[in-house]
């Protein structure tokens, strides 16, 4: 049975639900509606770089456990807008690239179900202390 955790309130807020998750990897989709889009009509950055940073600090914080929650404090995000989306769902997937005992690196993109790039993102997150 995959391992999933109950979405944040924000995660919830904006309709995040996630796909995927193992050693290194996860994957976040959400289904656009009007709630996500700017004046444009287009997905709002903040979209983006919410999916991204949530999808590569998930990917460096799996334990195999669900009872051994390990978390992550974002320390640095970059996010490159690429593209429009032609579809109508967001697909993210983050992977853990490097790092060590205090701190990990991470890359993820945003595509559509269509296969369309629409933004890439990496990042360097600090794992939370436990207890």
């Amino acid at each position: 049975m995959p391992i999933t955790e109950t979405p944040s309130g924000y995660l919830s807020h904006l309709g995040i639900e996630m796909t995927g998750w193992r050693q290194d990897f996860a994957r976040f989709e959400v289904v656009l509606g009007p709630e996500h889009l700017n004046r444009h009509d287009n997905p709002h950055g903040g979209v983006h770089a919410s999916m991204l940073d949530t999808a590569m600090g998930y990917a460096g914080c799996w334990t195999g456990d669900p009872d051994d929650r390990l978390m992550a404090l974002t320390l640095s995000l970059n996010v490159q807008y690429l593209s429009r989306p032609r579809g109508g769902r967001l697909i993210v997937e983050g992977v853990r690239t490097g790092g060590g005992k205090s701190t990990f690196f991470a890359e993820a993109t945003v595509t559509d179900e269509t296969g369309e790039l629409i933004a890439k993102g990496s990042g360097v997150f600090r794992y939370r202390r436990r207890g």
